[in-house]
């Protein structure tokens, strides 16, 4: 999902202290990094464990690298570092635990090039590069790859496992166009889910593991249109304006949750299948100010669940949804440091 790109992109550096109401929904916050950028936190089966990404110079890092822990453990010194799972060499993004809690998928770059990929020119325009060296692999903790998954030209990434252990989803240009995929665990039984012209991606199951909730971009003008084509022909995108949108893992039901304008992104499923909670600024008057908030699967209800600081996003529930984890630029003494933050859920 391209998390150290969307940070730099969006927060450019703004003030992340600001507090204002209470978040009602949050218990016992607790701070789990502290320093550079990490993002896409995801819970391990028993919900105990985290694989994440991160960017901190500190730990000697050029880009993003996977990296995993204990809660309790990063709980206890937010400034330790973890173990890297990733192998240390090309991007990394978007990790995610296989069901038997002992193996973690990601998206690498590194079996094209050892080096980080070059950051594109953008014209001064915010745009997300799409890599198309990207291939999803699995590994264990130790780091060890064990097998990889994808193996076609063209950017295969963001992939998540679904609830009941049989599916993963993810977002390949392997048909032409930024699709979501679904393939199974072992990388056979690749499916095509969506087809609209446009980016499809960011995609996760329902608890139920019948749905998909995911990100998109649909170009409606022939400007956009244009643009769109031109963008993704030279491995770029451009996020700024996004929807939320539901559909069955087969494709069928497809639904626009939201109509909200500007980027709406980051989804997750509530752990009773029928909300979905986000990331968006489109109730901003400038871009960089990203809030989680919560709507109905109907599109009904929206309400906004986090006030405090510039930029929040990323929001997972454990899997017995007693938790969240999200990442936040709160608490960073002004600098462009966004960190990971769980908090105990009240509904």
């Amino acid at each position: 999902m391209l998390a150290t790109f969307m940070l730099h992109g969006f927060l450019m550096g703004q003030n992340s202290q600001d507090t204002t109401k209470p978040e009602k929904h949050f218990k016992n916050i607790s701070q789990l990094t502290n320093g550079g950028d990490n993002a896409e936190a995801y819970f391990s089966p028993n919900g105990k464990k985290i694989c994440f990404q991160s960017n901190n110079k500190s730990w000697g890092l050029s880009c993003d690298q996977i990296f995993y822990s204990c809660i309790k453990t990063l709980k206890k010194n937010v400034n330790q570092q973890p173990d890297m799972i990733s192998t240390g060499f090309g991007r990394t993004t978007c990790s995610y635990y296989m069901p038997n809690g002992k193996h973690i998928l990601y998206a690498s770059t590194h079996q094209a090039d050892s080096a980080c990929p070059p950051t594109p020119s953008t014209k001064g325009k915010y745009l997300w590069p799409i890599y198309a060296s990207f291939d999803v692999l699995v590994a264990d903790e130790k780091g060890k790859v064990i097998n990889k998954l994808t193996d076609t030209a063209g950017y295969d990434a963001e992939a998540t496992v679904s609830p009941d252990g049989t599916k993963i989803v993810f977002t390949s240009t392997r048909s032409g166009d930024l699709e979501l995929w679904t393939m199974d665990l072992d990388g056979s039984n690749v499916k095509q889910v969506t087809n609209g012209l446009g980016y499809d991606g960011g995609a996760f199951f329902s608890p139920d593991s019948k749905k998909l909730v995911f990100r998109a971009s649909r170009p409606k003008t022939p400007e956009a249109i244009k643009e769109y084509k031109e963008l993704l022909d030279s491995n770029l995108v451009a996020p700024t304006n996004m929807e939320i949108y539901t559909c069955n893992v087969d494709g069928t039901d497809l639904r626009q949750i939201t109509n909200l304008g500007k980027a709406n992104w980051a989804p997750y499923f509530h752990p009773s299948g029928q909300k979905i909670i986000f990331s968006s600024n489109h109730h901003s008057t400038k871009g960089y100010d990203f809030q989680l908030f919560m709507i109905n699967i109907d599109g009904t209800g929206l309400e906004q669940i986090t006030f405090n600081s510039k930029f929040n996003a990323f929001p997972m529930f454990s899997p017995d949804g007693k938790k969240l984890i999200f990442s936040s630029n709160r608490n960073n003494g002004g600098t462009r440091d966004t960190n990971l933050f769980i908090v105990e859920w009240e509904d």
